[in-house]
């Protein structure tokens, strides 16, 4: 198991938000006031019929959809779509796992790990 550096997230004022909770160590998506979706990546307007949203707190659980292991790096690292209890799927890393035991559909939790600048950034391990 290695981890990775992983890169500063572009903040801007729809996902300023989002970073202010996950430093306080909460997970927020948004749901759509009109259908009542949840998405993921948060956004103001709802991307399945162009409702307004508003953010909840999300559970920080969820199942690996997919993954891929990127090995001829110097330190091997996995990336996945997660796909969230509440319904939306994400892309994201998996983080303190051994590599050679994912599988699909594992249950994984929520943790928060800092980009190069400091800023949480959302990785998922398996439970």
């Amino acid at each position: 198991m290695t981890d990775h550096a992983l890169p500063n997230p572009p903040v801007g004022p729809e996902s300023a938000p989002f970073f202010a909770a996950a430093g306080e160590g909460r997970f927020l998506i948004r749901r759509c006031t009109t259908c009542g979706k949840a998405h993921w990546y948060p956004r103001a307007l709802c991307p399945f019929c162009f409702g307004e949203t508003a953010w909840e707190e999300a559970s920080g659980r969820g199942a690996i959809y997919s993954y891929s292991v990127m090995r001829r790096v110097p330190s091997p690292f996995a990336i996945a779509y997660v796909t969230l209890e509440e319904g939306p799927t994400m892309m994201t890393n998996l983080v303190e796992c051994d590599l050679d035991a994912l599988a699909i559909g594992q249950a994984v939790e929520l943790l928060f790990r800092p980009s190069e600048d400091g800023t949480p950034i959302p990785c998922f391990r398996p439970t």
